[in-house]
């Protein structure tokens, strides 16, 4: 049997760095997903359900990312003849640590060394209702539709709050959509790092920078009204969403497209923190909360919630400040599952038997 494998010739390095392979096998992450993959798929095969072939096949490539039995690189020094064998990595984007770890850093220094100017940066993350994180996971253009009205939005408001017009002022955004929440469920929000101003065009060509005062709760509570009911009513004209005396829902246009997901049982149980699966199925998870880090919590101060859409723009950075505003881009392209928060109960305690995972 042969194994794919390349060789690679390196000059010697002054760097007094030492490689140490990355041993997947020996996380719990890992170990349980080994364990329990297979028997997953045999649960749902049971009920008459299956996942896309897309999911099916992150995880069957996360169970071979980093094991040298699948490939590896032989790496080798052209000066002291040292080896080592690198194992091939997955490259997925949903959910291998490893592989995300690395998009995030890579991505992070992208953003700070060569997209986002040295200007201050503030973090806006919208959170939708229930219904709508249902919506958006089986309609991207819906939702792309929305983050057009969400960043229209906001930007009014700078070009507004520095005193100025649409036409003078000018200022931009990147946006990180996350599928994650702290508890792994599914939850759909975006988080937008904007300008914290705009551009003003000058009369001999150039540009200058005017910074906007920070929002305050009561202006997030009535950008959020403002966002709401754009969105219900963008929604309802595609015919997403139908109203009455108070009360809005998903249209049945907009459940038959999600009836043709597959594993549309097991979004809506993520959604609502419901176990989808075993004789448990339909009950509540017990959802665990840890404390808050120290330093800047980005989701106690200014916040706007509206009828389930909440606001949140805590979180700001001055020019200077690069060294923070990449903790924010890493915060917010991280990966959804991170390793070293993952704990497995003691088994010999039937009351707290099974796994605690957090998101990165």
């Amino acid at each position: 049997m042969g194994l794919p494998s390349h060789n690679i010739h390196l000059a010697k390095q002054d760097s007094a760095g030492v490689y140490v392979r990355h041993r997947p096998e020996t996380t719990l992450l890992y170990q349980i997903v080994r364990e329990y993959w297979p028997e997953f798929q045999a649960e749902l095969t049971s009920h008459g359900k299956y996942l896309p072939g897309y999911v099916a096949k992150e995880f069957d490539e996360y169970l071979k990312c980093g094991r040298l039995e699948y490939g590896f690189l032989r790496v080798r020094c052209d000066s002291c003849h040292d080896e080592k064998l690198v194992a091939f990595s997955c490259k997925k984007r949903g959910f291998c640590p490893s592989c995300g770890a690395r998009r995030m850093a890579d991505s992070a220094a992208l953003l700070v060394d060569d997209i986002l100017p040295h200007q201050a940066m503030r973090q806006w993350v919208l959170s939708v209702p229930f219904p709508l994180r249902f919506l958006f996971a089986n309609d991207p253009k819906a939702m792309t539709g929305v983050l057009g009205i969400v960043y229209r939005t906001i930007a009014t408001h700078l070009t507004h709050k520095a005193g100025f017009t649409k036409p003078v002022a000018q200022t931009g955004a990147v946006t990180l959509i996350q599928r994650f929440g702290s508890a792994l469920n599914l939850n759909i929000h975006f988080h937008m790092l904007f300008l914290d101003g705009v551009y003003i065009d000058a009369k001999n060509g150039t540009s200058r920078f005017r910074r906007a005062k920070a929002p305050a709760i009561d202006e997030l509570t009535r950008l959020t009204h403002t966002i709401a009911h754009r969105v219900g009513g963008y929604l309802e004209r595609r015919g997403l969403l139908e109203r009455d005396t108070g009360n809005a829902y998903l249209s049945h246009e907009a459940v038959a497209v999600s009836d043709e997901d597959p594993s549309i049982d097991l979004l809506g149980s993520s959604i609502t923190y419901r176990i989808a699966l075993g004789p448990q199925q339909g009950r509540k998870v017990m959802t665990l909360q840890t404390l808050p880090d120290c330093g800047d919590d980005p989701f106690t101060t200014r916040v706007g919630n509206v009828a389930g859409f909440s606001l949140h723009a805590g979180v700001a950075t001055k020019a200077n400040e690069r060294a923070k505003l990449e903790r924010l881009c890493r915060y917010i392209t991280r990966p959804a599952v991170s390793t070293k928060r993952a704990q497995r109960h003691d088994p010999c305690d039937i009351r707290t038997t099974g796994f605690y995972f957090q998101a990165g």
